[in-house]
């Protein structure tokens, strides 16, 4: 229970109309969950608007209502605060209520394209593995120490973001780590957070359909370090071209990493295998599980977080080398006669590619690369045929299949898919939709030695078709797979 005032504390307000010191029970932005003596904040949307359901809201209990435009009519025993921006102040207001949780933890934000949850879920194992109770909050799951709980969305919304920093303060978390998407900083859902550090990936193609073009999508990565600290850290990656455009207005203290170019953290990978690799990481050589170039990139990003954080170089670095793949991140399943299957959530063009290259920089020539690949629905069409093409680029075989066609016809997708082929490799390409039928037609395809790529779901346990969701595991299916066809 908190006072109304002693949430608006530090929320400029324009107008207040009621009583202040009114007890606020319960933060809420949906009239649907409001009970007794909540506030309710009416943002503004996408999709709906809330300020419509202030009288909804209000007749389920609400004490006190945020809102932008006050309602025609003003309900007694009501206080009614008007802000500039309601979404914003939800965040602000959240914190608040929480007795701002992220101030009396470390909370370090991973943002890009790709790399976010791997740099997050790797640096949660990390800390913990140095001892330290710990949080994440990742588009795989949620854990406190070693309780998990189930992931909606990449960044939760504010309220339910405040209250799982609030019980990781309560469990003793030292450190949180936190994927922070592009969605999550325009809809202020990170508002009202302090931050101990932020980690820059990598910017390609993606999400182009809720931002309409990619210098609103770069914005967005770069709101969320401009809005970093002075006490804070802002580590990018000085390969990416974006690096130095993330951190041009921040006051945070600016560190990079790198594979080609001088940094504060550089990597260079010596040795590549599948599910082991040999790296020179500043001034030592480490062996690490992960595979590939993009993974070198991550352990880099891992290690100057480690460093940034004040850990010792030592122990950090131990910890890295006993660190094993995300689920769905470059997973590797091998068949009893020897067919290499990689199960790996590439679902842009250039993490597509990122794959797809690492899998041929270690294959021998006699192998066979054997590419199962889709694109989601109701999400940025322009990726499609791109996808399409690098696949048979890069592939022996191609097999376009559905990946969460959602409420979109899957044949409609595959058909914008291969628009993007070349007429030089259609002969690489088969259409299968159903995604079981071609995780079983590469495993016929394939001999031994050769590798399959399933590329798209990752870690994610369901498809999702006409909006419904059923039980769907790419590594259960290539694994049945391989048992039905003794292989």
């Amino acid at each position: 229970m908190k006072k109304l005032s002693n949430i608006l504390s530090d929320i400029r307000t324009l107008q207040l109309i009621g009583d202040a010191e009114c007890t606020v029970s319960k933060i809420c932005f949906d009239s649907r969950e409001v009970v007794k003596d909540a506030l309710f904040v009416a943002t503004s949307g996408s999709q709906t608007d809330g300020h419509r359901f202030i009288e909804k809201a209000i007749e389920n209990g609400a004490t006190a209502v945020i809102c932008e435009k006050l309602p025609e009519t003003l309900s007694e025993n009501v206080a009614f605060v008007v802000v500039e921006n309601s979404a914003e102040t939800l965040g602000k207001a959240s914190s608040a209520f929480y007795d701002h949780p992220s101030r009396n933890l470390k909370l370090v934000g991973i943002t890009g394209t790709n790399g976010k949850t791997t740099i997050a879920t790797l640096l949660y194992t990390l800390h913990r593995k140095l001892g330290y109770a710990t949080g994440l909050l990742s588009t795989v799951e949620n854990k406190i120490n070693d309780t998990t709980f189930s992931a909606t969305h990449t960044t939760p919304d504010a309220v339910a973001l405040n209250a799982l920093l609030a019980e990781m303060v309560e469990n003793g978390c030292s450190y949180c780590f936190m994927e922070v998407s592009s969605h999550a900083v325009v809809q202020h859902r990170i508002a009202g957070l302090h931050f101990a550090g932020g980690v820059f990936t990598n910017l390609t193609h993606d999400h182009l359909d809720y931002h309409g073009d990619f210098k609103n999508y770069r914005d967005a990565k770069k709101a969320f370090f401009d809005n970093l600290p002075k006490d804070a850290f802002a580590l990018t990656n000085a390969d990416d071209v974006n690096g130095n455009v993330m951190t041009q207005n921040t006051e945070a203290q600016k560190y990079t990493y790198s594979l080609k170019n001088m940094a504060d953290f550089r990597c260079h990978i010596l040795e590549s295998h599948f599910g082991r690799t040999l790296l020179y990481l500043n001034d030592d050589e480490l062996w690490s599980n992960l595979t590939g170039a993009f993974n070198a990139y991550n352990i880099a990003a891992i290690y100057g977080s480690a460093i940034c954080l004040g850990h010792d170089k030592q122990e950090v670095l131990q910890a890295v080398s006993a660190l094993y793949p995300v689920a769905g991140r470059f997973e590797t399943v091998v068949s009893a006669g020897g067919i290499f299957a990689i199960v790996d959530y590439a679902h842009t063009p250039d993490a597509l590619e990122n794959v797809l290259n690492t899998i041929n920089s270690i294959r021998g020539r006699q192998e066979q690369l054997i590419t199962v690949v889709g694109c989601g629905g109701e999400r940025d069409a322009e990726k499609r045929p791109k996808m399409a093409d690098i696949a048979c680029r890069l592939s022996e075989r191609a097999i376009f299949t559905a990946d969460n066609p959602r409420s979109e016809d899957p044949e409609a997708i595959l058909d914008e898919m291969e628009k993007g082929v070349n007429p030089a490799d259609y002969r690489k390409k088969l259409r299968i939709t159903n995604r079981r039928e071609a995780i079983k037609t590469a495993v016929s395809l394939a001999q031994k030695n050769d590798i399959i790529l399933i590329a798209g779901k990752g870690h994610e346990q369901y498809q999702e078709v006409n909006k419904v969701r059923k039980h769907f595991d790419d590594k259960e299916e290539v694994r049945n797979a391989f048992l039905e066809q003794g292989k």
